[in-house]
C-alpha cells in the first residue's frame, strides 16, 4: 500500500469509529432516560471502572498504549454523561474550594458544582434531592477528622457511595500589586492556617480565620487592599483573577484530605471496596476487643477506628470504623451480622469503591 491508500484506510476507519461512538452516545441517552424515569442516579463509578479495565485489557492484547486508550474512553464516557444529564454536586464553600476540586476530579467535566454555606446545607441539598450528590471532607492527614461531618453522617439517612483523596497544596494569594512586604493580614480556614504555621511565622502577619479557603480569596479581592492575603488553592487564584505570591507554603508536603461522596444509595460491589460504619458497644469488660475480633477472625483489614462522644451521656462514645470489603460480600456481611452480639447500636454509613 502506498501513502494515499493508507490514508484512505484511516479515513474509512475514522468514519466507522465516529459512527460507533455516535451509537454509543445514543445508547447512553436511552440509559439516562430510563434512570430518570426510575429516579436512579446517573453516575455509576463501579461501572465506569469495569469499562476502563475492559478497554485497557483490549489495548494490552493489541499492543496499544493502555494509558492512551483509557484517556480516549474517559472522553467518550464524558460525552455520554453529557447526554444523560449534567451532574449537579453540592459542596461546602465558595467556587474554587478544595471540596469543589474533589467533586470535579471524582465526577469529571460533566459536573455542575453547587456551593453551599455549611456542611449541613450540603446534606440537606442531597436529602431534599435538589442535587444528586454531595462532597464533604472527612479527614485530613495532618489535622485529623472533620468531626462535624461525622456527626452529620450519624444523624442522616444518606449513604457514602464513594471517596476521593486530594493532595492539598496551599498558596498565598493577594492582589496583583501586593508582595510579601505589603501583607499584614492573612485570611483562611483554620485548618489551612494551621497547616502553614511555619510560613506564617516567618511572614509575621495577623491571621484571621474564615469559613473556607476560596471564600477568603473572594473576600480579599472584594476588599481591594494589598495588605490582605488569603491561603487557598492555585485554582482559586485563577478563578478570582488574583496573584499567587508564594506556592506550596504548607509545612508538610504529605498533606492530603479525604472526601466522602454522599447519595441516597451506596455503591454496588466493585471488587475493591471499603465500608464505613458507626457503632456503640455494650457496657462490659473486653467488649471492644470482642467486637474488633469479628473482623480479625475473618481476615478483614480495618483502615480506620476513631471514637466520638455520643453527646447523650458523659464519657459515652460511638466508634467510627472503616474496613476493607463491601457490606454485600458474604464475609463482610457475616461480620456485620455478628456485631449484634457486642453492640447496642450499629449503622452502616455505606460501602463504596476504594479511592485510587
Amino acid at each position: 500500500m502506498n501513502q494515499e491508500d493508507l490514508r484512505g484506510k484511516i479515513d474509512d476507519l475514522d468514519s466507522r469509529i465516529a459512527a460507533l461512538i455516535s451509537e454509543r452516545v445514543k445508547a447512553a441517552a436511552e440509559i439516562g432516560k430510563w434512570k430518570r424515569e426510575q429516579s436512579r442516579i446517573i453516575e455509576d463509578i463501579s461501572r465506569e471502572r469495569r469499562v476502563l479495565e475492559h478497554v485497557r485489557e483490549i489495548a494490552r492484547q493489541h499492543q496499544v498504549s493502555q494509558h492512551d486508550m483509557e484517556h480516549i474512553y474517559q472522553q467518550i464516557m464524558t460525552a455520554c454523561k453529557h447526554v444523560q444529564g449534567m451532574m449537579e454536586v453540592a459542596f461546602q464553600g465558595e467556587t474554587g474550594a478544595y471540596s469543589e476540586e474533589a467533586a470535579m476530579r471524582f465526577f469529571g467535566p460533566a459536573t455542575r458544582p453547587r456551593p453551599c454555606e455549611s456542611f449541613a446545607d450540603v446534606f440537606g441539598a442531597v436529602e431534599r434531592r435538589e442535587v444528586q450528590f454531595g462532597v464533604v471532607p472527612v479527614e485530613n492527614s495532618l489535622e485529623g477528622s472533620v468531626n462535624q461531618v461525622y456527626d452529620l453522617l450519624l444523624g442522616s439517612g444518606l449513604k457514602v457511595c464513594g471517596e476521593i483523596d486530594i493532595r492539598v497544596s496551599h498558596c498565598l494569594i493577594a492582589h496583583p500589586e501586593a508582595s510579601l512586604a505589603t501583607i499584614r493580614r492573612v485570611y483562611s480556614h483554620p485548618q489551612a492556617l494551621a497547616q502553614c504555621r511555619n510560613f506564617l511565622k516567618q511572614l509575621n502577619s495577623e491571621t484571621v480565620p474564615t469559613t473556607d479557603t476560596a471564600g477568603s480569596v473572594k473576600m480579599v479581592k472584594e476588599e481591594g487592599s494589598p495588605e490582605n492575603a488569603a491561603i487557598a488553592s492555585a485554582r482559586a487564584a485563577e478563578i478570582y483573577g488574583m496573584k499567587i505570591i508564594a506556592r506550596e507554603i504548607e509545612d508538610n508536603p504529605h498533606n492530603h484530605t479525604r472526601f466522602f461522596i454522599l447519595s441516597d444509595e451506596d455503591s454496588p460491589p466493585s471488587g475493591d471496596d471499603k465500608t464505613s460504619i458507626v457503632f456503640a458497644v455494650k457496657d462490659r469488660p473486653g467488649v471492644l476487643f470482642e467486637t474488633l475480633g469479628e473482623f480479625a477472625s475473618r481476615n478483614i483489614s480495618l483502615t480506620k477506628l476513631e471514637s466520638r462522644p455520643t453527646r447523650q451521656k458523659p464519657w459515652e462514645y460511638n466508634f467510627y470504623l472503616d474496613f476493607e470489603g463491601h457490606r454485600g460480600d458474604r464475609v463482610a456481611g457475616d461480620a456485620l451480622k455478628n456485631l449484634g452480639k457486642h453492640v447496642i447500636f450499629l449503622k452502616v454509613l455505606g460501602s463504596y469503591p476504594r479511592a485510587k
